[in-house]
């Protein structure tokens, strides 16, 4: 299953068995030197203060019914008839456990003598193997009585071994256990060292848990075994047993945790992962509790703290057994190295259990297997590391795909379809970018005459070649001005931005009025080119894009009055214009005290079961000498500075009337706005303060901004005021969506509810050719994929409903559904 690395595992292999051999399969009698006196024990419990007469004289209780644990004092006579064959000078080894102090009592010839340790005093009585010692100098066969007694002892459940040992036999197994540590010792810290040098940059989780279990093993090793004393000698005894509990419970949770993070991800259940976890958490926990005997039960916590080392064994063998059958490499690792650790420790807990005798072979064999799982933990570490490093080269692809996708997406949204050229957006960016340099440019607005008729006789596919020979014959122009940027910013105008001088403007527009009546051919129809162009230049014409804008239109406006195919330069006669502008504005002001103006409503319906979703509010002015007007023939009015802010809240005033009066029959009904009604830190408390004195929930009105909007030089206060209004449950829709204007940020930063597709779509979407369909699809799956409500506008055949429908469009608006008219239909 794992063919790359059979041959590093049967290495792995021999060494743990070699590190077994060495430690476990010793001869018997190198490790069974010395008299087991914990076996056969007999105990009592005595208060404070009891003399060494009333110790000899007391009534000890064996086996079962022998005395673990009580107040006081509890004193174990050990079995003084088998240290008969004991030299003088020989020890006592006890193994380490909690109490409050510890005494020896000794009855030979010369009478009772006793020797009492506080825990502060074992400094100097330690063993390696985690066992205090005592020397007697009382040869074995003189010895009459021998006592050991413990002031609040644990348990005495708790105490794996009491022995009595020849000097020589203790220094053979110093010797073993100090050779055994040292090796354990140079393992870890290598093991350590390495895990600390080798990283990707931030360290997996895996490497983390790795680096906190390899630290709690060797802490444990060095704790547990008394080797530690050698550099802190107070630390044995009853703290080092405390410290022991803390570590195994650290070593239990990091160990879980490394696993389930080392484990390729999906390999595991994810409700075993969960179980790891809590298993993980648990033992943490209860190495806590377990020291905190003064606290918490002392046999309670032990056993709880086994209990949930066997449920972590399990738990841990399940998931490798799912592993290997979901072909994981790196669980091959962890079971190389884990086996011989999880066996011995399966062992310890039988031991800790009483199933079967305390020996050291366990607890050598415990840290030999520690040793060897550290380092092949390394070894599947840095294979996990390699796995990592592939990750990482994957990922930083799939960030290139990404920023290539995003690239073309930019393109796309800058980029008009037919043509080729920049849109309306990118037209803006570059506009507003010139300004921003300061340097003077001119702003060339070029329409190509008589499309619509061209339309009409050759279809929109011939007017879309004439849009693109124009694209084409600009280009031309423009050729050797490389600094000169051409976009398409409607269905038949194109500009041009020219950071040149007069000179170089005078020259443009000889090129321009060369293009006239230049041929193109459709098909087998011949025909000629017709431009009307009007120009203004910044500075001087205008300081900012908006009025510079204006200017270039209104010449372009008189180039088209007087006959079309010229090019005309804003001049002083747009002065008039601005006249014309004033007296009409004057009407306008007459015309809101006499209340001429009024809303239509046209209902936005459900597609595709046809039911009304809400109303837009369609503006009308009853001019007393032009009849009902619709806005496009008072525009002008409607942007005024002052005036138009006026009609435009008192737009706002009919509106909420509407919905306070008839709020029943319209559920929702959607007004546009002008930059001017949302610019301004109080625009948004202005709406939502109408909205309270109409009484008019907020969620029944929709706010309609153009694309045009979001442009404006007040876009950040716009952007917010919205925000305001978005949070307060008002509805936000962007209007005319897809005539080049927003961006896609846009749709990203500002509250939009849903986008209105501009109805110069929808009258094309069923026609060959041209892309609309095209572009109409991708409007709806990007406002699908953005959680948008979509609406197109414009519907006026069952056909394009259908269409419409099929392409999965939310909503539908236009004469197909409902005229607009002064009475909600």
């Amino acid at each position: 299953m794992v063919s790359a690395g059979v041959g590093v595992e049967c290495r792995i292999r021999w060494i743990g068995a070699l590190l077994l051999l060495c430690f476990c399969s010793l001869p018997q009698a190198a490790l069974a030197t010395g008299v087991d006196l914990r076996r056969d024990v007999c105990t009592a419990v005595l208060p404070d203060g009891a003399s060494d007469a009333a110790v000899n004289n007391a009534h000890y209780r064996c086996g079962p019914d022998a005395a673990t644990q009580g107040e006081g004092w509890v004193w174990l006579r050990l079995d003084h008839q088998r240290l008969k064959a004991l030299p003088a000078h020989w020890q006592l080894l006890v193994d380490q456990t909690r109490f409050d102090r510890i005494a020896v009592l000794l009855q030979d010839a010369d009478g009772l003598r006793r020797s009492t340790r506080a825990q502060a005093e074992l400094k100097d009585h330690w063993a390696p193997g985690g066992l205090l010692q005592f020397a007697i100098e009382t040869p074995g066969n003189n010895v009459r009585a021998l006592y050991l007694g413990f002031r609040k002892l644990d348990d005495l459940s708790l105490m794996r071994k009491i022995v009595a040992a020849p000097a020589s036999a203790e220094v053979a197994a110093n010797g073993r256990w100090l050779l055994l540590m040292g090796l354990f010792a140079g393992t870890l810290l290598s093991a350590l060292l390495y895990n600390f040098v080798i990283h990707t940059g931030k360290r997996p989780a895996f490497q983390r848990w790795y680096l906190v279990w390899v630290a709690a093993a060797f802490a444990y090793g060095m704790v547990w075994t008394n080797v530690a004393a050698f550099f802190a000698p107070s630390l044995v005894g009853p703290d080092a047993v405390r410290l022991d509990f803390v570590l195994v419970g650290l070593m239990v949770a990091a160990g879980n945790m490394f696993f389930f993070a080392v484990i390729e991800e999906g390999v595991l259940p994810r409700r075993l992962t969960h179980i790891g976890r809590l298993l993980a958490a648990s033992g943490a926990i209860l190495g806590f509790a377990a020291a905190a005997d003064t606290v918490f039960p002392a046999v309670l916590t032990d056993r709880l703290l086994n209990y949930v080392i066997a449920a972590t064994a399990v738990t841990v063998a399940i998931s490798c057994l799912i592993a290997v059958r979901r072909r994981s490499r790196v669980v091959w690792f962890y079971l190389i190295g884990w086996s011989p650790v999880i066996s011995v420790f399966l062992a310890r807990l039988a031991r800790n259990l009483g199933l079967m005798p305390q020996v050291d072979c366990v607890d050598m064999a415990t840290f030999a297997t520690l040793a060897f799982e550290a380092l092949v933990l390394s070894l599947a570490i840095a294979d996990r590391f390699r796995l990592v490093r592939r990750e990482l080269e994957l990922t930083q692809q799939r960030r290139n795909i990404a920023a290539a996708e995003a690239e073309a997406l930019r393109l796309a949204a800058e980029t008009d379809f037919l043509t080729g050229l920049g849109n309306r957006w990118a037209f803006q960016e570059a506009a507003q970018e010139l300004i921003a340099g300061g340097a003077p440019f001119s702003l060339f607005l070029i329409d190509v005459d008589h499309l619509k008729d061209t339309n009409d006789r050759l279809g929109h596919a011939g007017g879309d070649a004439l849009l693109q020979k124009v694209a084409a014959l600009l280009g031309e122009v423009t050729a050797s001005m490389p600094d000169t940027r051409i976009a398409r910013i409607g269905g038949d105008e194109f500009a041009m931005l020219c950071p040149c001088n007069q000179d170089t403007e005078t020259y443009l527009i000889k090129q321009l009025a060369g293009l006239q009546d230049s041929p193109w051919q459709y098909m087998d129809n011949s025909r000629t080119v017709s431009l009307s162009a009007g120009s203004a230049r910044f500075p001087q014409d205008a300081d900012a894009l908006d009025l510079l804008y204006q200017n270039a239109d209104l010449a372009l406006y008189n180039a088209k009055r007087l006959g079309r195919s010229r090019h005309y330069r804003y001049d002083a006669i747009q002065r008039i214009l601005r006249d014309m502008q004033i007296e009409f504005t004057r009407d306008a002001e007459a015309a809101l005290e006499r209340d001429e103006f009024e809303l239509h409503f046209q209902p936005i319906v459900s597609l595709p079961s046809a039911d009304i979703r809400g109303y837009e509010a369609l503006l009308r002015w009853h001019h007393p000498h032009y009849g009902l007007m619709r806005p496009d023939r008072f525009a002008d009015v409607l942007v005024a500075e002052k005036i138009g802010l006026r009609i435009q809240e008192h737009v706002l005033e009919l509106a909420l009337a509407t919905l306070r009066d008839r709020g029943a029959q319209i559920p929702r009904l959607s007004v546009n706005f002008t930059s001017a009604q949302l610019s301004g830190p109080k625009s948004a408390r202005r709406v939502l303060d109408r909205l309270a004195h109409y009484n008019v929930p907020p969620s029944s009105l929709c706010v309609e901004v153009t694309e045009g909007v979001m442009l404006d030089r007040s876009s950040n206060t716009i952007v917010a005021t919205l925000q305001t209004l978005h949070k307060a449950g008002v509805r936000i829709a962007l209007d005319d969506f897809g005539t080049g204007y927003a961006a896609l940020v846009h749709l990203r930063d500002m509250p939009v509810d849903s986008i209105k597709i501009d109805r110069s779509f929808i009258a094309g979407i069923n026609e060959d050719g041209g892309g609309t369909l095209a572009i109409v699809r991708a409007i709806i799956g990007l406002g699908r994929g953005l959680g948008k409500v979509v609406v197109a506008e414009g519907i006026e055949t069952e056909a394009q409903a259908r269409c419409l429908i099929d392409l999965g469009c939310h909503h539908g608006q236009g004469y197909l559904f409902g005229r607009p008219s002064a009475e909600p239909n």
